[in-house]
């Protein structure tokens, strides 16, 4: 099993309102490529963090009927394993994230990646990339 971090959902679901940049196309298809894989049976796992930032900027930014949608599969499908997180964790968490200087967030999925042996996640955050013990995937292969 893989996490998936809501950068990839926010690549894959919103309409840009300019043109896209080559490498920002690239961007944009690694995302919808893993949110195929996702959708195909691929086993990944999220906490309710990230479930819920997903679920804030997707309905800031598309129908409602659309990103409850993506809402409901994600809580519904069986592939999917939505992690709890606890006051502990987040704790934990604000420690690794003052110490990497990176996001709460981020933090919170990497000590929850940790508790579970979960050692890769599919992410176009590149703070995950100063955390030990753990890959980065920016696309449906094993390549960063």
């Amino acid at each position: 099993m893989r996490f998936v971090d809501a950068s990839v959902f926010v690549h894959a679901f919103l309409k840009p309102k300019r043109e896209l940049k080559p490498h920002e196309v690239e961007i944009k298809e690694a995302a919808k490529n893993i949110v195929r894989r996702i959708n195909e049976g691929e086993k990944v796992g999220l906490t309710v963090v990230q479930l819920a930032e997903i679920a804030n900027i997707l309905e800031k930014h598309m129908p409602l009927e659309k990103a409850l949608q993506v809402e409901r599969f994600l809580l519904y499908a069986p592939n999917v394993e939505v992690y709890e997180v606890d006051r502990k964790t987040c704790i934990e968490a604000l420690r690794v994230a003052e110490e990497k200087k990176i996001g709460l967030s981020d933090a919170i999925a990497y000590i929850v990646m940790l508790q579970n042996n979960i050692e890769e996640i599919y992410s176009l955050d590149r703070d995950f990339d100063k955390l030990e013990r753990i890959k980065r995937l920016t696309s449906s292969t094993k390549q960063n």
